[in-house]
């Protein structure tokens, strides 16, 4: 299929709830758990338990409506605001913070979470830990310069970004572009904590391709040393499961510092 007739996330949206389904839940056709809740959750309950994370103000901007990577980082930051393009993703998120009816279960994540921590009995305050530390769902929008416009945010001590940049941008001078305004949010000696996928193309999503910008380790390195990120770690991980809803080849954890 021409990926011109590839649907734009930031732009036509996906149903959140089919892409959790799909992608992020417990059910057991589900077959990507290794690459998109196991690996991003090690990755960061690792990494900010390292003692290399300083700080207390969090952002998290993110493709869809997951919080299963804000579980571990719920327990080194006091306050997180995530950021969304769309009006579903804020409202598949605020049912979950509120513990409202339908939200969605994500009680698998949690539990993966509190194994991490060694409290394996205490899922539910793994659950309440995250609640408490989100303070704000805003809508964000990378037409304007400063994309969280009218409201002016602090500079974050990290910033966690997964999945948004390849979804949004359509080819590498976008991609710069919005990488440039995520940056732009994080204080001098912050860490940028991103998450992305090796050559793929497209997602499926209740059945339409959604566009995602085809780029490679080298790229997204390059990209962060031109914009005056240092490089901390570096990780891929291999695709492993089998499936046509997505084509990536790898998944891709950076962690950098913006150089003072």
């Amino acid at each position: 299929m021409d990926s011109t007739t590839h649907q734009f996330y930031h732009i036509h949206g996906w149903d959140s709830r089919d892409d959790l389904d799909l992608y992020y839940s417990n059910k057991e056709d589900m077959v990507f758990a290794n690459d998109t809740l196991k690996f991003p959750m090690e990755s960061l309950h690792y990494h900010l338990n390292s003692g290399q994370v300083k700080g207390t103000f969090m952002i998290d901007i993110s493709a869809g409506s997951f919080i299963h990577h804000l579980l571990s980082a719920s327990n080194c930051f006091q306050k997180i605001i995530i950021l969304k393009l769309q009006e579903k993703c804020i409202m598949e998120v605020t049912r979950w913070l509120h513990d409202r009816t339908g939200a969605y279960d994500w009680t698998h994540a949690s539990g993966a979470a509190a194994v991490l921590e060694g409290t394996r009995e205490q899922l539910q305050e793994t659950e309440m830990r995250l609640r408490s530390s989100v303070k704000q769902i805003l809508k964000c929008d990378f037409e304007q310069e400063d994309i969280t416009s009218p409201v002016q945010l602090p500079l974050a001590d990290c910033i966690i970004s997964a999945l948004i940049l390849e979804s949004i941008s359509k080819n590498e001078d976008e991609y710069m572009k919005n990488l440039e305004k995520i940056l732009k949010m994080l204080k001098c000696g912050g860490q940028l904590l991103l998450f992305g996928l090796v050559d793929s193309t497209y997602k499926t999503v209740k059945g339409k391709r959604i566009h995602r910008f085809k780029c490679n380790e080298e790229f997204v390195k390059n990209a962060l040393g031109k914009l005056g990120l240092v490089i901390d770690y570096y990780a891929v991980k291999t695709r492993s499961n089998v499936s046509d809803l997505t084509d990536y080849r790898a998944v891709l954890f950076i962690v950098a510092h913006k150089g003072e």
